[in-house]
């Protein structure tokens, strides 16, 4: 059990001598229960926009289920979402676990300004760095918080205990602070913040000497300098992913709450899945801290599409005795085309499910974001291509791994999605190899998963779509490697995957292969191929040197791409071809795009450990 604040015991001190009681029993009554609710989101990459989604309701007096066209979350919907929540409760902290940028043309064109000003208009108590937040270095970084800072009476705090900035870095000072300390109702409350370590370190692009300390060590460090101060309420703002909160929660003494984001999971009740949602826990998970005590782990899905609502009741000695809560899965007020009695029975259902919450947007922030929209309109407008079907996303085969990132009806159990991969991925994989062949020729390309962030829906594409689907700052590089480095290099990749970075899985263009993850570290990658001129699949020669196109991220052995990095600078060369830009011009070049040929699939045959 935890000791009470010191500044507790002076108060109740002071309040006896002041009425004269002398029964020195009293110095020993309880301190009350305190209740905090928590109100947060994460990973909204810059999704401002509300998307389009399906939720499957009853229609009808029976049981039968019908999947109705909704309108899905946006930033003017978690602003309502906040305000309405927060009038609920006396004591309310509103936090985001991070991963608030890049994925959008918003990113693209305001490099986070449109993020921040309508983060602003909820005007967060924290935000957490996450991995995404380094993408564009430590400047770009120190950009987003200039933006978020902008406003004089909303200066949020951006917090990580383990980033450790370079020498004269821009997030110098306090741009970045390990943690923060929040009163209320007189009570305060410490918030830490944690980034996620490896794959910031190698996924991401902070500056060269910018490092991510151990998340344990760093966190603890934090968490003891609080409660040396008397501060005996601890939530750790963490962009981790949800299963590395719940085992981080084991070996940390003193935490109580963990507020996550990264692995984009949307928690809840078993019964979401009747509608056509996949939660992956319950809302909050119970887990124990290194002192046996409760932690309440919650996390809020991705894109604008959830708030949570978090309630934790504290004793007097700052333990946690009890959590509840609920996410609030936001949705618009129209339901397809439904009309009469089929309307009426789809809003009965909903209302017999209180995660899916019909919110109307908040008129001030959809006024913020129409001036942004107007922009990126303008910008992506332009039309370069069609979509004969549905290119569907997908990081890694299979359904154990990132099976839910997919926005279009259909992708996430499409068996040769299971099979293959994403649609999309590859596709980007074959652009790239055709635009190498523009610079001195390639062999064979290759894209991280992670690298492609959205899917294609069928029908027009725009320039608009094409950087939504490819928003990094990337370029591409030409290397010159032998086919036992491919090999390595590929190896490399897969280990990064089995490690927890869905982003790492490698896909090719002329090149193919069979995975089976179940085999040890170097024995994962199997009948490799390469198509070579003729069109022809032969075995990969290990002595023979081939040309690979790829990005500058994994060519500089980023996510994991470890062999890469390796290589002289003599092997290398900069096309200064913007990574984005060379699948736009594929896109204007092959005006009907469509899923590649199974047998032009990078993975032929996929295995996982389970």
């Amino acid at each position: 059990m935890r000791h009470p604040k010191l500044p507790g015991l002076l108060l109740l001190a002071g309040a006896i001598a002041l009425t004269g009681c002398t029964d020195s029993s009293s110095d020993d009554a309880p301190k009350p229960d305190y209740r905090l609710a928590i109100l947060h989101i994460n990973d909204h990459h810059s999704n401002l926009d509300e998307s389009d989604a399906s939720l499957r309701l009853r229609t009808g007096s029976d049981d039968t289920r019908t999947s109705v066209p909704i309108k899905l979350g946006g930033f003017p919907r978690v602003a309502t979402a906040i305000a309405e929540l927060s009038a609920r409760h006396d004591n309310v902290l509103k936090l985001h676990a991070g991963d608030a940028i890049t994925g959008t043309l918003y990113y693209t064109l305001s490099e986070g300004e449109a993020d921040a000003a309508l983060m602003n208009r909820v005007c967060f108590d924290a935000l957490a760095v996450g991995n995404h937040e380094l993408d564009s270095g430590d400047a770009g970084l120190r950009t987003f918080i200039d933006h978020l800072w902008s406003a004089p009476d909303c200066p949020t705090p951006v917090l990580s205990a383990n980033l450790a900035p370079r020498a004269g870095s821009p997030l110098g000072g306090d741009s970045v602070r390990p943690s923060v300390v929040l009163e209320r109702g007189g009570e305060r409350i410490g918030v830490v913040g944690l980034t996620t370590a490896a794959k910031t370190q190698n996924a991401s692009r902070p500056d060269p000497g910018t490092r991510l300390l151990d998340e344990v060590g760093a966190a603890q460090g934090e968490i003891d300098r609080l409660r040396a101060q008397g501060i005996d309420k601890i939530v750790l703002l963490s962009h981790l992913g949800y299963a590395q909160d719940q085992a981080i929660a084991a070996q940390l003494a003193g935490i109580d709450v963990i507020v996550g984001g990264d692995s984009h999971s949307l928690l809840g009740d078993d019964s979401l899945k009747t509608f056509g949602l996949a939660p992956v826990g319950a809302y909050p998970t119970a887990a124990r801290n290194k002192d046996g005590d409760t932690v309440c782990v919650v996390q809020a899905w991705q894109y604008s599409a959830v708030v949570g609502e978090l309630e934790v009741l504290f004793d007097g000695d700052g333990e946690v005795k009890s959590c509840s809560g609920q996410p609030h899965i936001l949705i618009g007020d129209r339901l397809g085309t439904l009309q009469g009695d089929a309307l009426a029975a789809a809003r009965a259902d909903l209302a017999t499910q209180p995660a899916l919450r019909i919110t109307a947007p908040d008129t001030a922030a959809s006024t913020v974001l129409a001036e942004y929209a107007e922009q990126v309109k303008d910008f992506g407008a332009e039309l370069v291509a069609v979509a004969q079907q549905n290119l569907c996303l997908r990081r890694v085969p299979g359904t154990k791994r990132d099976a839910s990132r997919s926005k279009l009806d259909g992708c996430n159990l499409d068996p040769h999605v299971i099979a293959h991969g994403g649609d999309v991925q590859q596709l980007v994989a074959e652009a790239f190899l055709r635009q190498g062949q523009r610079f001195g020729g390639a062999d064979i390309s290759l894209q991280n998963g992670g690298g492609v962030r959205v899917d294609l829906a069928a029908g027009p594409v725009t320039v608009g779509h094409i950087y939504t689907v490819l928003p990094f700052k990337n370029t591409l590089v030409a290397l010159r490697l032998t086919g036992a480095e491919l090999r390595a290099t590929l190896e490399d990749a897969m280990q990064s995957v089995v490690a927890g970075n869905t982003g790492s899985y490698p896909y090719a263009g002329a090149l193919r292969w069979q995975v089976d993850l179940r085999q040890p570290r170097g024995q994962r990658i199997a009948a490799l191929e390469h198509r070579n001129a003729q069109g022809q699949w032969v075995a990969l020669d290990d002595a023979a040197t081939y040309r690979v196109i790829t990005n500058d991220f994994i060519a500089a052995g980023q996510d994991g791409y470890t062999t890469l990095g390796t290589l002289a600078a003599d092997r290398r060369e900069e096309t200064f071809l913007a990574y984005a830009d060379a699948f736009l011009q594929y896109a204007r070049q092959t005006p009907t795009l469509t899923r590649p040929a199974s047998a032009d699939f990078s993975t032929q045959v996929f295995a996982d450990t389970e």
